[in-house]
């Protein structure tokens, strides 16, 4: 096997900190072709299905990229825009505000990059653009609040096969969950208060998450109960009363039951219940993506609306707001502990060994 290294290495160079954001993915286009690869990367990860792997292949390959393709690309055209698609420009915004605020403390010492768990920009291109900077220290950051094997575990072994593939590899930390991280839970709480200030207060306030199959829980995934912890956090963060939200989990996928109550059952009973105005809130989601614009804010409002709901009103994910950068930001610093002094203690010594070797 023939490891990565890096051409013209220089040996006593700074190292430098690297801090890598992860997200999930997105297709390069709003085109069948384009979503027939993402989802064949997406949808072939052992993380995401858990069907042997035979069988799955089948079913992959022979039944869902000949039929889901065509159907997911006419739902990423109707959220696609001039920037391209949300979930990478909010993400690559968020990069941006992490990189301004890190690097006016830590100056030249850190490096940011973005990338994703599928598609582009790939996790080992994101890692490469670090190690070429001079990165020595890496963070690596999935925006996922919640703890997921299929998310933060996947993203965990996309960034271990790349270092499996290096010769030199960098000191490591990585930030799996964030879900009751105190500065998360003030930017969502907030992001709630201040959408209810200029639109009012709903009869129900609605959080709702990505679902995963039921089975994952009963085999010790944390996921739902970090989902249930993030909700009960911001709920007592904005004061309210018990039966003024609720959780729910929505795009679920396949015969098989996922974590209940379901999100689109729900919104499609609420107004038999009394239920006639409806904010949804996303906190599972760090960027506005197609689970967020098209499934909760077209689908699911049209599910509440034909079942006699009068009013409803998806508020947006954090994306790049100032409030989002700062909690963000925070995390990130907390999980660099020690490193900073390390850093510059490290970049003296490598000066000191280069003049050292010049004056031989």
């Amino acid at each position: 096997m023939k490891y990565k290294g890096r051409p013209n290495f220089a040996h006593g160079e700074r190292g430098k900190v690297g801090v890598l954001l992860l997200n999930l993915g997105t297709p390069d286009a709003p085109t069948t072709s384009a979503l027939r690869r993402y989802l064949g990367e997406f949808l072939a990860d052992p993380r995401v299905v858990e069907v042997p792997r035979i069988l799955w292949r089948i079913i992959l390959h022979g039944v869902i990229l000949r039929i889901r393709p065509a159907r997911s690309a006419k739902a990423y055209k109707t959220v696609w825009t001039k920037q391209g698609s949300p979930l990478l420009f909010h993400t690559q915004n968020q990069a941006k505000g992490v990189a301004e605020a890190l690097q006016k403390k830590w100056g030249d010492d850190l490096e940011v990059e973005f990338g994703m768990r599928y598609g582009n920009p790939s996790v080992a291109k994101g890692i490469e653009a670090l190690i070429h900077k001079g990165v020595r220290k890496l963070l690596v950051l999935p925006l996922y609040p919640q703890y997921s094997g299929s998310t933060s575990a996947s993203t965990f072994d996309a960034v271990a096969q790349d270092f499996m593939q290096r010769r030199w590899l960098p000191d490591f930390r990585f930030i799996s969950h964030y879900h009751d991280n105190a500065g998360y839970i003030k930017a969502v709480a907030q992001s709630i208060r201040d959408y209810q200030q200029q639109h009012g207060t709903p009869d129900k306030l609605v959080f709702s998450y990505h679902g995963v199959p039921k089975s994952y829980l009963t085999k010790g995934d944390p996921y739902h109960c970090e989902c249930y912890k993030t909700t009960r956090l911001v709920a007592e963060q904005l004061g309210l009363e018990k039966d003024a939200y609720i959780t729910t989990f929505q795009s679920r996928f396949g015969r098989e039951e996922w974590l209940q109550p379901y999100t689109d059952k729900t919104l499609q009973a609420l107004p038999a219940q009394g239920v006639k105005s409806l904010q949804v809130v996303c906190p599972g989601f760090a960027a506005d993506c197609l689970e967020t614009i098209e499934e909760i804010d077209v689908e699911n409002r049209d599910y509440f609306m034909a079942a006699g709901g009068e009013r409803f009103d998806y508020i947006p994910c954090l994306n790049a707001t100032d409030i989002h950068i700062q909690a963000l930001t925070a995390l990130i610093e907390e999980n660099l502990q020690g490193w900073a002094a390390e850093t510059k203690a490290s970049a003296e010594a490598s000066k000191a060994e280069a003049d050292r070797l010049k004056s031989q």
